[in-house]
C-alpha cells in the first residue's frame, strides 16, 4: 500500500536526487528552499536513499548520501543523472497498468494521452495486443451511475473499525478502485462531511429519487480518513523506528524533533489507536488521551490473559 503522503515523499526524493547530481556542492539550505524540506526531513530522506540501490544490494551496489558540514553529497547514483529507459517487459507492464486504470473509469485525459503514446511505440501496427478488462463488483455500477447523475443514495454500511451497521444518505462524488478495493467518495449527510466508503462494506445501495448539486471541485478520489468532532483523539510521541506512522495514517504533526515525532492521532474508535500502540511497543509513547489509554490497558490485559490461558 502506498499512501498519498508516501507518494509525495517518493516524488520529492526522485526530484531531489537528479538535481543534487547536476549541482555538486549544493547546500542544505538550497535543498530546503528548492524542495520545501525541513532539515530533519532532508536528513530522513537521505538516510532512506543511503539504503537503496541496484539489485545485489551489497555495499558496492548502494547509493551514498550524507551531509558533509553543510554540503549535501550523493554518490554512486549516476543512473539518476540521465533519463531512465524502460526495458520491454517494464514498458508492457506499464501499458497494462495504464489500461487497467482507464478501464476502471478513473483515468484522466493526461493518462489516456500517455497510454496512447506508449501504445503507439510498443504496438505500431495498432493491434490490441494488450487488453485489460476489469469486472465491476456488485453496487459499483449503481454508485457510479448515481455519481454521474447527481442522485442521492441510501446505503446500508458496516464500519470496518467498529463493526456497527448504519443506514446513511450519501451524495456520491466518484467511484474508484485502489489498493485492491473499490471505494466511493461522497458527502455523508449523517456525518455532515466528506467520507470515503469501501464498496464491499456496503450491503445495499438504493437511489432515493432526490437530486444533489455536486461540488465544483470535489476532493481527489483517494483513500483518506476525515476526522469528525466525535472522534477520539490522542497525542503520541513516535521514536525514530515509528516515524513511518506519519506516512500511513492521517495524523497532525505537532512537533518534529531530532529524536521523536509528536503527532495528534484521530480515530472513530479508541481501539484503533490502542492496537497501533501495542504494535509499536517502546517505539511510541502515549502523551495524552484517556480513552486511548484505557483501551490500550484493556487490550494489553486481554493479550496477557490469552497467553496465560495457553500455558
Amino acid at each position: 500500500m502506498t499512501s498519498p503522503r508516501t507518494a509525495r515523499r517518493l516524488n520529492r526524493i526522485l526530484a531531489m536526487l537528479p538535481w543534487v547530481m547536476a549541482n555538486p556542492g549544493a547546500t542544505v539550505d538550497e535543498l530546503c528552499d528548492r524542495f520545501g524540506y525541513t532539515r530533519n526531513q532532508l536528513v530522513s530522506d537521505l538516510n532512506t536513499v543511503f539504503v537503496c540501490g541496484l539489485p545485489g544490494y551489497g555495499p558496492g551496489d548502494l547509493m551514498v548520501a550524507y551531509i558533509d558540514d553543510d554540503e549535501v553529497v550523493v554518490e554512486m547514483a549516476d543512473y539518476f543523472a540521465r533519463p531512465v529507459r524502460l526495458t520491454a517487459p517494464e514498458a508492457i507492464g506499464l501499458l497494462a497498468s495504464g489500461r487497467a486504470l482507464l478501464s476502471s473509469g478513473q483515468g484522466s485525459e493526461a493518462l489516456r494521452s500517455a497510454v496512447d503514446k506508449l501504445e503507439a511505440v510498443l504496438l505500431p501496427a495498432g493491434e490490441d495486443a494488450v487488453v485489460v478488462e476489469l469486472p465491476d463488483p456488485p453496487l459499483v455500477d449503481v454508485l457510479r451511475r448515481a455519481a454521474a447523475a447527481g442522485d442521492v443514495v441510501r446505503i446500508e454500511h458496516t464500519s470496518v473499525a467498529s463493526g456497527r451497521t448504519t443506514v446513511r444518505d450519501i451524495e456520491p462524488w466518484s467511484v474508484f478502485g485502489t489498493l485492491g478495493n473499490w471505494y466511493v467518495s461522497a458527502f455523508c449527510r449523517s456525518a455532515g462531511a466528506e467520507r470515503v466508503f469501501r464498496v464491499d462494506r456496503i450491503r445495499s445501495a438504493v437511489a432515493t429519487g432526490e437530486r444533489f448539486e455536486p461540488p465544483a471541485e470535489p476532493p481527489p478520489p483517494e483513500v483518506r480518513y476525515t476526522p469528525s468532532e466525535d472522534d477520539v483523539r490522542a497525542t503520541i510521541a513516535l521514536g525514530p523506528r515509528a516515524r513511518w506512522v506519519a506516512d500511513y495514517y492521517p495524523v497532525e504533526v505537532v512537533a518534529d524533533e531530532d529524536d521523536r515525532l509528536v503527532v495528534r492521532f484521530s480515530a472513530a474508535d479508541p481501539k484503533v489507536a490502542a492496537r497501533l500502540l501495542i504494535r509499536l511497543g517502546d517505539s511510541a509513547t502515549l502523551l495524552d488521551g484517556d480513552e486511548v489509554e484505557a483501551a490500550t490497558s484493556a487490550l494489553r490485559a486481554a493479550i496477557l490473559a490469552r497467553y496465560q490461558d495457553d500455558r
